[in-house]
């Protein structure tokens, strides 16, 4: 396939692209530089190009040469407040940020596919629209501002793919339904009565009742949920006191729920309230509780996915599609999924010889970049099977 051939062509242009975003980072909601240089790659192309989508999104349209329909390709290029602690010459130059979530890539694949699809325009029977979002990783995320600006409007479906550094180089995992879970997150606020430690009779010790809401929570998954539904409820912060000898007014306490189910994330959603409520009460203080539902689970078409699996095995060979397991990390990928058809998928980068092995997130997260070519190049066939099929 020429459009193929043309991407091995332009993979060194993507490395250094790659490259170039990962020298210099913007954090989400402020990725003005990195959203210009998008769209003037893009306009460079001759792609018909829209700006500030929804905040920073950009949106390149590329209309086929022959009538049909629509398929849109989506990346995200936002970093993380992170020290990049690797020592590479692509080293990111702004303190404090870094792309360690392989955002850099994800966007250098899709100008390249940009490039390849440009140049073969005349071809394509129907058209391709470049989603390039902002803000995925601080809810409530790019995706939602950008489908509420229009971007999906006229689109017939949507792939996208997550480079992944826990899967090896060479290999891509699939999933049809729920592949990332919802991201839920908590914060609850103990008002007690604070007091010396000598005299706790005279307090209303907001440790003491906060532990025992702690305790209580953990048991929600295992004894008032399905055996048979994924659900993960996490305690990360526990903030209390300042001096051994005091007992504190407050206490405050976060943490994360992750579902794939609406019903699931319901019924946790009020055990915690009842929980809470009920040991407040019983021991004389008040609380304040919020709980902010972040993106929904990321639920796969199976049609879609079917291409998918098709056309990944045409470039990569059967045997390294692999069908996952769900994931309980979170991605706003989930709300374009909720208004068309399509899939997401993730595609290995990790290699212990380039070492490659760090996860998402960390100071030291790196990709082997041939995993871009492979993105690339299982978008593309999947796109342009799509629009030649009758899906």
């Amino acid at each position: 396939m020429p459009i193929l051939e043309r991407l091995e062509e332009l993979y060194p242009e993507m490395v250094e692209l790659r490259r170039h975003f990962h020298q210099h980072p913007e954090l989400s909601f402020y990725e003005h530089k990195t959203s210009e240089s998008i769209a003037k790659r893009l306009a460079a192309l001759g792609i018909e190009v829209r700006t500030h989508i929804g905040g920073n999104g950009v949106v390149g349209l590329i209309k086929g040469g022959k009538p049909g329909k629509t398929v849109a390709i989506r990346a995200d290029f936002d970093a993380l407040p992170l020290q990049d602690e690797k020592d590479v010459p692509y080293k990111s130059t702004v303190p404090g940020v870094m792309h360690a979530c392989g955002h850099d890539a994800h966007t250098s694949v899709l100008l390249g596919i940009a490039k390849a699809l440009a140049e073969h325009k005349h071809e394509l029977k129907g058209n391709v629209l470049l989603i390039h979002q902002h803000a995925e990783e601080v809810a409530p995320g790019g995706a939602k501002p950008m489908i509420e600006a229009g971007c999906l409007e006229g689109v017939d479906a949507i792939f996208g793919t997550h480079i992944w550094s826990s899967v090896p180089v060479g290999k891509i995992g699939y999933r049809s339904g729920a592949i990332m879970a919802a991201a839920d997150k908590f914060d609850l606020k103990i008002l007690g009565k604070g007091g010396h430690g000598s005299a706790p009779h005279e307090t209303v010790d907001p440790i003491a009742i906060g532990t025992s809401v702690v305790q209580q929570l953990q048991q929600i998954v295992s004894r008032k949920i399905d055996p048979l539904k994924s659900a993960v409820l996490t305690v990360a912060t526990f903030q209390a006191g300042t001096a051994f000898n005091i007992i504190p007014d407050t206490a405050a306490i976060s943490g994360t729920v992750r579902t794939f189910e609406r019903e699931v994330q319901d019924a946790i959603i009020y055990h915690m309230e009842k929980i809470i409520k009920g040991i407040c009460e019983e021991n004389g203080a008040s609380y304040e509780f919020s709980y902010e539902k972040g993106y929904p689970a990321v639920i796969n078409h199976q049609a879609e996915t079917n291409l998918l699996v098709k056309n990944a095995a045409a470039v990569i060979g059967s045997e390294n599609v692999i069908e996952t397991a769900p994931v309980m990390g979170g991605e706003d990928f989930a709300y374009y999924l909720e208004r068309i058809p399509g899939t997401f998928f993730f595609t290995g980068a990790g290699n212990s010889e380039l070492g490659a092995v760090y996860p998402h997130h960390h100071p030291k997260f790196d990709i082997d970049e041939r995993s871009m070519l492979i993105a690339a190049k299982v978008l593309v066939a999947s796109v342009l099977d799509y629009l030649d099929s009758s899906i």
